[in-house]
């Protein structure tokens, strides 16, 4: 009998725990699950990859909705097209928030919030000014830009059909570079609501009906909520801090000033380790962004330009052939990336760093690399020995604190006179006196 209460006993404490994460089981699934990704900065490629891992990640979990807070001043069109891709054919309700105050979902960002299930603003946020531009303000050909504003209009009044969005200003933002604060947007059916917090809309859009893209009508239940927010992990962060343009022009230039200056001076190791690390970097910033080859071909010359005038005698026509090519450069590296351009005091601060580093340090380097060695045997010439014994004309002299045997070149030199070494050869030392030598030069 005993026995039989101590094995109900351990059973009961066996089972508790079971029956104690079964009961958190259910109470976890009947409460709505509410995916939150953070969506900050130019999107590039690892941002379209973060959004799809986000969107999948929710609809694995059968979260009620998927809200994305969205703060860009643009992008890459092909990270646009997947953005907006994904959410328009997501299974479950997507919806993104331009947040926080003064946020602004430009260009691609337009995109993006219109294609969402319900779009929202916070207070004090914009959006709009979705016409292609080229990166560093460069000009496109009338007939190429009419193309490509045709077919963003396009694909704009599409997505905004889809959404059941107002076609006509959706258009405007991109043929004439319309903005519009919350307010305008709301008023002109671009957006669903306004939300002063994530609280409120989530407030908001409880009870709101959606369509998926299979056709189905969802209901949205937010009504005790819990929220997981899922954030960009670490290797995604650099991957997007690296892939801005500002950043990637930046790597580009450590690198080539680390390189040339491990070339000028092999064995220095660092400035070569450190140049190699920033170029394989800058060459994946510089290709997520679609950098012009042109550009970086007139910034590798501009420092070829630079290297070149330390052995060519130019009165600095190389150089400044090197800072042209390099401003020439910098504008035009992202001409072919619309949206995407490099800050115009950045190009301005490395432009007059790399030309002063190319100026004094490289020039540095180099002269110091045509200087007579200063030390050993080639060092003793031009420097002042006293000869110890006769020098008729062998005999021996005190140099560097060491006695040599030393040739006078000349007269016989007397013990005690003071000479200067003109010549060093198997250990032996050529010398004339002080007042013979100076004559000579």
């Amino acid at each position: 009998m005993r026995k039989t209460w101590l094995k109900m006993f351990f059973l009961v404490l066996f089972m508790i725990p079971l029956i104690w994460g079964l009961g958190s089981s259910v109470i976890s699934a009947s409460s709505p699950r509410i995916e939150i990704l953070h969506v900050e900065g130019t999107i590039v490629p690892v941002v379209a990859d973060y959004v799809d891992r986000g969107v999948s990640q929710a609809e694995d979990e059968n979260a009620t909705v998927c809200i994305i807070e969205l703060n860009t001043p643009g992008g890459l069109l092909d990270s646009t097209d997947r953005i907006v891709s994904r959410i328009m054919n997501a299974k479950v309700p997507v919806v993104v928030y331009v947040s926080p105050v003064n946020a602004w979902a430009a260009s691609a960002g337009t995109f993006i919030t219109l294609s969402a299930h319900i779009a929202a603003m916070t207070p004090g946020s914009t959006i709009g000014a979705a016409h292609p531009v080229a990166g560093g303000g460069q000009e496109i050909p009338e007939d190429q830009m009419k193309k490509i504003v045709e077919f963003s209009a396009k694909w704009m009044e599409t997505i905004a059909e889809k959404r059941g969005r107002n076609m006509e200003e959706a258009r405007l933002a991109v043929t004439e570079s319309k903005s519009f604060t919350d307010t305008e947007a709301l008023e002109c059916n671009l957006i669903d609501l306004r939300a002063d917090s994530l609280e409120s809309l989530i407030s908001q859009i409880n009870g709101r009906k959606v369509v998926l893209a299979n056709g189905e009508e969802v209901t949205i239940n937010t009504t005790g909520y819990g929220i997981a927010r899922n954030e960009m992990n670490g290797i995604e962060k650099f991957l997007q801090a690296i892939s801005d343009p500002n950043v990637a022009y930046i790597l580009f230039t450590l690198a080539t000033i680390g390189l040339i200056t491990e070339i000028s001076n092999p064995g220095m190791v660092f400035p070569g380790v450190a140049g190699g690390i920033s170029l394989f970097l800058a060459f994946y910033s510089l290709g997520v962004l679609n950098a012009y080859w042109g550009g970086i071909a007139l910034i590798l010359l501009a420092i070829g330009l630079f290297i070149a005038e330390y052995f060519t005698t130019s009165f600095g026509l190389l150089t400044a052939g090197g800072v042209i090519s390099l401003i020439m450069g910098s504008l035009i590296l992202f001409s072919h990336s619309p949206g995407v351009e490099v800050n115009r005091g950045l190009i301005a601060g490395v432009t007059a760093g790399i030309s002063v580093f190319a100026i004094f340090v490289i020039g540095a380097i180099v002269r110091g690399q045509r200087r007579h060695k200063a030390t050993g045997a080639e060092g003793m010439i031009g420097r002042i020995a006293i000869a110890k014994t006769p020098l008729a004309p062998t005999g021996t002299v005190l140099a560097e604190g060491e006695l040599w045997t030393a040739i006078a070149e000349g007269d016989k030199i007397s013990p005690g006179e003071e000479v200067i070494i003109s010549k060093v050869e198997e250990l032996k030392l050529w010398v004339a006196r002080k007042s013979r030598e100076l004559e000579r030069r």
